[in-house]
């Protein structure tokens, strides 16, 4: 066979990468109609599912030459991906941090996936670059940072904390000679990610000191203050102090004004974890309880959390755009083209990506469809539910932490005899098994402790009624067993 007939042979078989119109609809339809039903039932479905198989039933359907038939592919889908486990689309999702989900974000993917937009570098991609840095703008305006800092749209709050903590590294000079004697200052409550994102940053022998917290879990900024003067006259090198804008566990908000000033006095980055919490600058309440988050050097904020955006899309904000240049730009002789404009900053130059999906459109669409309005009256409406819960469960017998910062409420119920800890451990599991809410725990001071986490823009006062009318049935239950 000839080299042209060879070419051609292999075209056709290529060309059913591009099905026509009358494919393209029917696959279209099925997928529409499979999750228009998904929408049509959420309120009905349970937040999370017991289930054995727990997905292996995709194990037995490998990929391989042969193609599958929409329906069958659907129908599997199903079976295996959305039907066990937990439902993060649900408003019974009240454990961890829920994600979002709203619909015109799925549109707006839909979009930047079939025009294939390439939103990382602005000779590119002009417009979706533009688009991307005008959302980083209006995030920046949102916490009180400069029009003209840096940022980037990333996977999620794990990749913006580590090139926030990589341009703090570069920013204050923390070469492989001097990381053994630099210093990195947070609280126990300060997010997994963080620790993750140092050790990447090559900063994993640098001196680690968990600052002091109050009742609230807070860090204390006069200890913080004292620790510092302290490994100063060590001959240590004190460089970053990290605060969180509601942690995960407890929801609780650093005192972030005193700390700025701490780090201001001693001249470390600032750096704010504020994934979960940040997008709470919206609302009236928000701009009082994260007051500092302004003075920040940096920080991360998820729309995936905040914004109720799907999952896979974070922020990084970084006040001095030439040092978050400075840690992530590169130049490739392949790339010299690009060089040619610099009218708007590439996002290749802020962040560890090249290949970039074009993320912008997901949060875009859905503030141009909807206006800020109910996003802020969303936050507004889960502060308030957190703050009900916590007084209703305690009307239960429950022990409660803290008043609310956030949307964030811990609690445990102490029977009156037995292991407090086995009994909540039974109290958990009895809770998701009824499925309607979905719950999770956590270890405070060595105690199982129970979370419930309150972000989702489906969550409404009768799902936490109805969380409310689970726990008072289980104890019951559970306390006669």
């Amino acid at each position: 066979m000839s080299l042209v007939a060879r070419i051609a042979r292999l075209e056709r078989i290529s060309r059913k990468l591009e099905p026509d119109a009358v494919e393209r609809n029917e696959v279209r339809e099925n997928v529409i109609r499979y999750t228009e039903h998904f929408l049509d039932t959420i309120a009905t479905r349970k937040a999370y599912e017991f289930n054995s198989n727990l997905g292996a039933e995709l194990l037995k359907s490998p990929i391989g030459e042969k193609s599958m038939p929409i329906q069958k592919a659907m129908k599997l889908i199903e079976r295996a991906v959305d039907f066990p486990a937990l439902n993060p689309a649900s408003g019974g999702h009240l454990g961890y941090i829920p994600g979002g989900g709203i619909y015109y974000a799925s549109l707006g993917d839909y979009m930047a996936d079939v025009t294939n937009r390439y939103a990382g570098v602005f000779f590119a991609g002009p417009g979706a670059v533009r688009m991307e840095n005008q959302l980083i703008r209006w995030v920046a305006g949102v916490v009180g940072y400069p029009r003209h800092a840096a940022g980037n749209l990333t996977s999620g709050g794990s990749i913006a904390n580590l090139i926030g903590i990589c341009t703090a590294r570069d920013a204050k000079k923390v070469r492989a000679a001097r990381v053994s004697s630099s210093v990195i200052y947070m609280t126990h409550q300060a997010h997994h990610s963080l620790e993750k994102a140092i050790r990447i940053a090559g900063l994993g022998e640098c001196v680690m000191r968990h600052v002091k917290m109050d009742d609230h879990h807070r860090m204390d900024p006069i200890a913080l203050a004292k620790q510092i003067a302290s490994d100063r006259k060590e001959k240590l090198f004190p460089f970053l102090l990290i605060g969180s804008a509601g942690t995960t566990d407890t929801g609780s908000v650093d005192p972030l004004d005193a700390l700025s000033r701490v780090a201001r006095k001693y001249k470390l980055w600032f750096h704010v974890d504020a994934a979960y919490g940040g997008f709470f600058m919206l609302t009236t309440y928000g701009k009082k309880i994260l007051q500092g988050i302004e003075n920040s050097d940096s920080l991360s904020i998820d729309p995936h959390k905040g914004l109720f955006l799907p999952y896979g899309i974070g922020i990084v904000l970084v006040k001095n755009a030439r040092q978050m240049h400075a840690t992530h730009v590169y130049q490739a002789n392949y790339m010299q083209d690009a060089l040619s404009s610099v009218e708007e900053p590439s996002p290749a130059d802020l962040s560890p990506e090249l290949t970039k999906h074009f993320r912008g459109l997901r949060m875009w669409l859905p503030l141009k469809l909807h206006g800020v309005k109910p996003f802020r009256a969303c936050l507004d409406e889960k502060l308030l539910l957190a703050r009900y819960f916590h007084a209703e469960v305690a009307k239960l017998g429950f022990e409660t932490g803290p008043k609310p910062e956030l949307s964030v409420v811990t609690y445990r119920y102490v029977p009156r005899k037995g292991d407090a800890d086995a009994f909540n451990k039974k109290l958990l599991t009895a809770v998701q098994r009824d499925g309607r809410v979905f719950i999770s725990s956590t270890l405070l001071q060595g105690k199982f402790t129970l979370r419930f986490a309150c972000l989702s823009f489906r969550t409404h006062q009768s799902t936490v009624d109805t969380l409310l009318t689970v726990l008072k049935r289980e104890v019951r239950r559970l306390s006669k067993a």
